[in-house]
């Protein structure tokens, strides 16, 4: 759901804030900002004063300096809010450029996401974005919920029962479903995205309130004395033009301060956003600075994210280049970042290449959330014997060697559920009717924790986990994490 931040100077922001800079002239939004107010009656004196001026072209000049100042001001907050705003769009872009495959009764059709009703049915198969939330009516797919749940391996969604339920903005990894869309327009997860970041409004906060107050303050005191020099002029026989007192006046009170004020609350606002961060209001902003606990999501924040192969791990008698070499074979085809990792452990470790991946007559298996396996076979050709690899989950994996006359080893079995104990998760290899051995996948921890992790505990803030992952895999983090930490 991360979104690439605007930059600065953004076309389309500028041209809005242009024009919003002039609707800001409006004095009833000026009083909220009495600095600026005051500024923006000085630059209306002025402009009148310039028609009896004896120095129309020194009056006009001040008028301009004024004006601008005013406006500047505008420019400079409508710049803060036009960010904010632009993050919503490109929310709002990605959930109108979702597709989704509606079903009707003379087949299917494509339509934008945020066109789907309470009650329509869509087609979702691998790789596709689920478009809204809904429940599966129909089929069994392995979903990625890992933006949301922060579960690292992907979860059984099927018709039926309590596992149905699926969620917008979620990735189908594998075969096919039909989903009925159960959420309103407007009441998907990514629609609460987009409100979340459009609901983020600039209200002021004690201290701002309290600066406020001061900067009112110190323009009343600097109002009376320059409202006081017109007597003592008159007095001294000195004239001291409106104009003239108009920019002295602008000169003393903290009109930089003042005109900057509502956007540096906007940018601050907008900088937590670029950086996944959510704050509802300059109040939630200024109210981290008394943090002293700060909960972190184990997948993605802690973790990379995604399983990562880290060891092969052979059957007795196996030798572990035959198990990486048969591993590497089976993931060449998957392009989840857990297929990938396989594939780069047995280059690095074993110096293995794809060689038979570019022949013809390799025929992939794709990962199903029925069979839960997936492979390679190759047929006998120029004198060597077919081959069948596959790998998936151990009791699939298990009743698919048995199924083909062969045993399944107890030493795999107790590396399985050693693996299990630890909080990875065991991929089982085969080649034909012999178990190979296991991949390992757990959890990696991010690179940089122990550094971050310090500098937080220099700031007196403690750090607590938090996931939607099963206990064993979070208790493996905790403890890698830890590690990292204080070793």
């Amino acid at each position: 759901m991360s979104q690439s931040a605007p930059s600065l100077f953004d076309r389309k922001i500028v041209i809005s804030a242009l024009g919003s800079s002039f609707v800001k002239l409006d004095p009833r939004l000026m009083i909220k900002n009495p600095v600026m107010f005051v500024t923006l009656v000085g630059a209306i004196l002025t402009t009148i004063g310039i028609v009896s001026a004896k120095s129309p072209a020194f009056v006009a000049q001040l008028a301009v300096w004024l004006w601008f100042t005013v406006l500047f001001a505008n420019f400079a907050e409508a710049v803060a809010e036009g960010r904010g705003k632009a993050q919503a769009e490109s929310l709002r872009r990605a959930r109108k450029d979702t597709v989704a495959r509606r079903l009707k009764s003379s087949g299917e059709e494509k339509v934008p996401a945020s066109e789907l009703s309470k009650g329509d049915c869509v087609v979702c198969e691998s790789g596709d974005v689920i478009p809204a939330d809904g429940e599966v009516i129909e089929g069994i797919a392995t979903v990625d919920e890992a933006a949301i749940t922060g579960e690292s391996a992907p979860v059984i969604r099927e018709s039926g029962g309590d596992r149905s339920a699926v969620t917008g903005g979620t990735r189908v990894v594998s075969d096919r479903i039909v989903i009925r869309i159960t959420s309103e327009k407007g009441h998907t997860f990514l629609d609460r995205m987009i409100a979340m970041v459009e609901g983020a409004r600039r209200q002021k906060t004690p201290n701002e309130i309290a600066l406020t107050i001061l900067l009112s303050a110190m323009t009343l005191i600097f109002l009376l004395v320059c409202a006081a020099l017109k007597p003592f002029g008159i007095y001294a026989s000195t004239d001291f033009s409106v104009p003239v007192l108009v920019a002295l006046l602008v000169c003393l009170i903290p009109t930089t301060i003042g005109g900057l004020l509502s956007a540096i609350g906007i940018s601050g606002i907008d900088r937590l956003i670029r950086r996944n961060v959510m704050a509802t209001s300059g109040r939630a902003v200024e109210a981290a600075g008394d943090i002293d606990v700060l909960l972190l999501d184990k997948t993605g924040t802690i973790t990379l994210g995604n399983r990562m192969a880290t060891a092969f791990i052979p059957a007795p008698g196996i030798p572990v280049e035959r198990l990486a070499d048969a591993s590497q074979l089976a993931s060449l085809a998957d392009e989840t970042p857990e297929g990938r990792s396989v594939v780069v452990l047995a280059k690095e470790k074993f110096q293995l290449r794809g060689r038979e991946v570019a022949e013809p007559h390799a025929t992939f298996v794709p990962f199903t959330a029925q069979t839960r396996m997936s492979g390679v076979d190759f047929p006998a050709r120029d004198g060597r014997p077919a081959r069948m690899i596959r790998k998936g989950a151990a009791e699939a994996m298990r009743m698919h060697v048995e199924r083909l006359g062969g045993q399944f080893p107890t030493a795999v079995a107790s590396t399985v559920d050693e693996i299990s104990r630890q909080g990875g998760t065991p991929l089982v290899v085969a080649e034909g009717s012999d178990a190979l051995g296991v991949i390992h996948l757990k959890d990696m921890v991010k690179g940089g924790i122990r550094e971050r992790f310090s500098q937080l505990r220099a700031m007196g803030i403690r750090t607590v986990m938090i996931t939607g992952d099963n206990p064993l895999t979070a208790a493996a983090a905790a403890l890698a994490t830890a590690a990292a930490t204080f070793s």
